[in-house]
């Protein structure tokens, strides 16, 4: 109150000098006081009342300039008091030097210095601060409603008086000294209203949104109208326009200068980097929680209610262009009416020394001031969408995260989303339509998420569909930000532009926002900078009759501006709801916590992660323990493996023919040239075979067998799955089976039983091969003829009318051998008929091709029981054998052909072994660690394979906390940066 009381006192003293003062120009104009004086005591002045600002309201409006602050100017009191001599010629000189010193004081208060050159030259530098009605603070426009100013007028003295008056030189100088720190302290002031011009969206009255960008004009707005004529007003209003762009681009040219000072800081700071620890930004911080619980969310479904930026929009409405205006790089892939946007793009926005991307996993950095390195961010995007879309489908819900930082960004988090369509086109997946709108509304369900709705101006408002899915997730749009994008279109074909304005101030639509913004984003060509871009958009609204007109204010327009009020918007969501989401997640951590110690109380709390590395180890451990087997072991199992496998062709392609021959030389040679072709073509493949299934056989042993308490079901499948997947992937060496043929043919051409231990060995070796054989026989036979008589009257069992058919046909063929003990293996045809006459006469009606297949059997049996007696008579014929059987009925060149059987065995086995533990052991090894990094890398297969409620409960336990410990550290760093 002091002050405006003085600042009366020193406009009436002004005045009064101007209108006594001899020797000086008495028609000082209103312009030269001060501005504080104009605005108090010339009341009258016809051109104060357009200036007169409007009355504040509980919101302001948003502009680059809303946060300008006034320094305040502090006037000297005047003292009071009269002299005693005043018509001594001293003294009158000392009034009239006083009266000049006022004059000075005046003009110096009022704006500009006494010197006419020196005041044009700051005139033209600085803008007529009267324009800018609202930087005088309000308190000077309403001091007339409590103080009588024509009162105090009156009851000052009068010029004259004041003439006289004794002048405080010290005061004097205190004013000129800080009328001249206030003019010096100018780039200062233009350099706080920078950086004061951060936070844009100012807080209205309490429990009301802050964030009113139109106020569809006020009453003060309407009077102000009415009261000047048509002309006066288009003139004052040009001529403000004009001011405020001249004004914005000084500010822009000391934002740019600001932001070229804070990269060389920046730059500063990473040279630096190795001496000390880079503390994160609150930007990156927060980034990662949203990283975190991105991944939580997707696990589990888990909800969260942390602010991001939602950007929405219908197909092609411009989003991926305003995304890019705001971060200064043209960053996203484009198309021209196709759907480009196939997944959510996480953008962190935040400041940094170099304008670069990065992805959150991967450290490679693009550089954007690089059209290379642009086209190669656009192509590594492109491809990380096709690869999170499915086979069948169109769009994704999983998010690619992507980091921009550069000097001059906002910090923010924005999420683009894929457009939303009405109409599913040929390519498209038939439910392309419904997942875009879920994904929609999953983001824009959460609370605390800003919605900004991005509408094509240059369009039919009654054409777009996400004005209405937007208005059913936020019916009061307290969290909305509507954006017109193409408003130079909109302008140049829309015939009505009171259209555009009812698009802007909401009227056209059903949904409700926060605030209303208008934007330009190029002239449609892909190639344009975002520098030509953002020339093109002033140049653009500075032409503007939108503008002009006042449709639209000059805090709705630009990018600029947008990306100010939403960075604030976000900021100011979030200083108000991490908290609380800490203390959810705290909350949530208790359950979990008291939910395993009472599951799981003598377990460990591993997570997925943590479970397959210790599956990984003891998967492993058993790989290396396959190479502690004995040899004796290998060799063993590899010898009866494949016993079992080539038995039947050495019986029945090689013993059986050779055994049908008369004398010792035909058998031989028959056997000879058999084992010949067997191990050109068979043999040795089929040893491979067997020692690979071996190898197999070993391995699931040991992956399978229970390790008693230390075994860990859980681990089970993923077992499985690697064991397979390893043996799918190993292949025997090619050159195996060449070195063994040549060792397998060698070791069948040598006869030469070397002592009676071996002898006896091929004996016992035929014997068990031969008795196996027989015994097959046997029951082959059995289910051939049916149960015997003992089976019949103990178990109640009957024979088939086909099985006594066979029965009567087994009779009749043993009479035949009975007759005849070495008959040959093949049945004449006149024994055939003869067999089948008999058994007519008996009343049994026979098939020849049933008794060729009872004779096989029947025969085989005989041949067998003959062999193995003959196995018999060779124990003692070692000696004969010795001397080749000269001078001896006993011939036992068969149990030759079982011992080089025997010896092809021992010596395949030993080869091998030895392949096994020297090669394809170590082979497969390898092989299970690349399946086990390939698993490492690839979640979905460690979700599929590590599953149950004990690892659920572990991942969830891990995340939260993980959650909670960057939310806290988030906190303490929005804390300490308050």
């Amino acid at each position: 109150m002091w002050r405006a009381r003085r600042a009366a006192v020193a406009c009436d003293v002004c005045q009064s000098l101007v209108k006594h003062s001899s020797g000086l120009q008495r028609n000082v104009p209103l312009q030269k006081l001060h501005l504080v004086s104009r605005s108090i005591y010339h009341s009258h002045h016809p051109t104060l009342k357009l200036q007169r600002p409007q009355p504040r309201t509980s919101f302001q409006q948003f502009s680059s300039l809303t946060n300008l602050s006034l320094h305040k100017l502090k006037l000297s009191p005047v003292k009071y008091g009269y002299q005693p001599h005043r018509n001594f010629w001293p003294a009158r000189l000392a009034a009239r030097l006083l009266k000049l010193r006022y004059i000075i004081l005046g003009s110096a208060v009022g704006g500009g210095y006494t010197a006419k050159k020196t005041f044009d030259e700051w005139k033209d530098m600085i803008p007529d601060l009267s324009d800018y009605k609202w930087i005088v603070p309000d308190f000077i426009w309403e001091i007339d409603e409590y103080i009588d100013l024509e009162k105090i007028r009156k009851a000052l003295p009068s010029s004259e008086d004041l003439a006289n008056l004794a002048p405080d030189l010290d005061k004097i100088t205190e004013s000129l000294s800080l009328l001249k720190d206030f003019f010096t302290a100018g780039p200062k002031l233009v350099s706080e209203v920078i950086e004061a011009s951060e936070p844009l969206l100012l807080l209205g009255s309490p429990g009301e949104t802050a964030f009113r960008a139109t106020d569809h004009g006020s009453e003060s707005d309407k009077h102000y109208r009415k009261v000047s004529d048509k002309e006066k007003i288009d003139q004052l209003q040009e001529e403000l326009l004009h001011t405020q762009l001249k004004y914005q681009r000084i500010l822009e040219r000391l934002e740019k200068e600001n932001k070229e000072l804070r990269k060389l800081v920046l730059q500063k700071d990473d040279k630096g980097i190795h001496h000390r620890k880079l503390k994160k930004s609150l930007i990156d911080m927060y980034s990662e929680v949203l990283d975190v619980l991105s991944d939580y969310d997707a696990s589990y479904n888990t909800q969260d209610h942390l602010p991001r930026v939602v950007v929405v929009g219908d197909q092609s409405a411009g989003k991926t262009s305003v995304l890019e205006m705001i971060a200064q790089a043209r960053i996203f892939p484009r198309g021209s009416g196709e759907m480009m946007t196939r997944s959510p793009v996480k953008v962190t926005l935040s400041e940094g020394p170099h304008h670069v991307a990065l992805f959150k996993d991967s450290s490679r950095e693009f550089d954007l001031t690089k059209e290379e390195d642009l086209a190669a961010l656009r192509h590594e995007i492109e491809l990380r969408m096709r690869k999170n879309v499915k086979e069948g489908c169109t769009v994704s819900p999983e998010t690619i995260s992507l980091n921009v930082k550069g000097p001059g960004l906002q910090r923010m988090v924005l999420v683009d989303l894929p457009g939303v369509i009405n109409t599913v086109t040929s390519g498209m997946a038939p439910d392309t339509k419904e997942t875009i709108f879920s994904i929609s509304k999953a983001y824009m369900q959460n609370p605390n998420a800003i919605i900004l709705c991005i509408q094509d101006g240059s369009v039919d408002a009654e054409r777009s569909i996400v004005t209405d899915l937007v208005s059913q997730m936020d019916p009061h749009g307290r969290r909305t930000i509507f954006v017109l994008t193409k408003v130079d279109l909109a302008e140049k074909n829309v015939a009505s532009p009171s259209r555009i304005q009812q698009i802007i101030e909401g009227k056209l639509f059903p949904m409700k926002a926060l605030g209303y913004f208008a934007v330009v984003t190029g002239k449609g060509n892909s190639s344009e900078s975002i520098e030509a871009i953002r020339e093109y958009e002033e140049e653009f609204f500075q032409n503007s009759k939108l503008l002009k007109t006042s449709m639209l204010k000059a805090h709705q327009v630009t990018t600029r501006n947008l990306s100010l009020a939403v960075s604030d918007c976000f900021w100011k969501m979030v200083r108000e709801s991490v908290e609380q989401q800490a203390d959810s997640f705290k909350a949530t951590r208790f359950n979990l916590e008291t939910e395993w110690k009472n599951n799981y109380p003598r377990l460990r709390e591993l997570d997925r992660n943590e479970l397959f590395e210790k599956a990984k180890n003891e998967i492993l451990d058993e790989v290396i323990s396959l190479s502690q087997v004995t040899p004796k072991h290998w060799e063993e199992i590899l010898q009866q493996s494949l016993w079992e496998r080539v038995s039947t062709h050495v019986i029945e392609n090689i013993y059986l023919p050779a055994a049908q021959t008369m004398n010792s030389g035909t058998f031989n040679t028959t056997v000879d040239i058999k084992l010949k072709q067997w191990t050109d073509k068979q043999l040795p493949n089929k040893a491979v075979e067997v020692a690979w299934e071996t190898l197999q056989e070993e391995f699931s042993r040991f992956m399978t067998e229970p390790k008693g308490k230390e075994h860990d079901d859980i681990f089970d499948k993923l077992k499985e799955a690697v064991k397979e997947e390893s043996i799918k992937r190993h292949k025997w060496n090619d050159f195996a089976e060449d070195s063994l043929r040549v060792i397998q043919h060698n070791a069948l051409e040598d006869r030469s039983i070397s002592d009676k231990q071996q002898w006896d060995s091929a004996i016992y070796f035929m014997e068990e091969a031969l008795q196996g054989r027989l015994k097959d026989t046997e029951n082959a036979i059995e289910n051939m003829i049916g149960p015997d008589w003992k089976k019949r009257w103990m178990y109640w069992k009957n024979r088939t009318q086909e099985q006594c058919v066979h029965n009567e046909t087994k009779n009749e063929l043993e009479k035949m051998l009975k007759v005849n003990d070495e008959h040959p293996a093949y049945l004449a045809s006149d024994e055939i008929t003869t067999v089948r006459k008999n058994l007519e006469s008996r009343g049994v009606d026979v098939d020849p091709s049933l008794i060729k297949d009872t004779w096989h059997q029947v025969y085989r049996r005989h041949f067998l029981k003959t062999a193995l007696n003959h196995c018999n008579l060779c124990r003692r014929g070692f000696y004969y054998y010795q001397r080749h059987f000269i001078d001896s009925e006993l011939e036992c060149n068969d149990v030759v052909l079982f011992w080089r059987i025997q010896r092809m065995l021992a010596i395949t086995a030993n080869t091998l072994r030895q392949q096994l533990t020297n090669t394809e052991v170590r082979r497969l090894e390898k092989n299970v660690k690349e399946v086990l990094e390939d698993f490492a890398d690839d979640a979905e297969k460690k979700v599929k394979l590590l599953t149950g409620k004990r690892v659920q409960l572990a991942e969830d336990l891990k995340k939260v906390r993980e959650i909670q410990e960057k939310l806290d550290a988030f906190i303490e760093a929005l804390h300490q940066e308050k």
